[in-house]
């Protein structure tokens, strides 16, 4: 079973890929969404460079994603239920 079908499974669409705009972060969904999400919102992301923010990680399950230079972990339930 791949990822995205393991995160469907549990009702949440997993998390496909993230592209970087001057201060947003946009993150696209297996269900067809792409939510943008203002880096504001999180201090680490908003004070890094564009090497860090490329340097990220989607986890096996697709529920969320890590930056390795940042210590930073998200996840798709906190994107779509704040």
């Amino acid at each position: 079973m791949n990822s995205s079908n393991l995160a469907i499974n549990y009702g949440l669409p997993a998390i496909l890929k993230l592209i970087f705009a001057k201060d947003s972060m946009d993150v696209f969904l297996s269900d067809g969404r792409v939510l943008s999400v203002p880096l504001a919102w999180y201090p680490r992301l908003s004070g890094a460079t564009k090497a860090q923010l490329k340097n990220y990680e989607i986890s096996p399950s697709g529920y969320g994603v890590h930056w390795p230079d940042l210590d930073e972990d998200l996840s798709v339930k906190g994107f779509l239920f704040p």
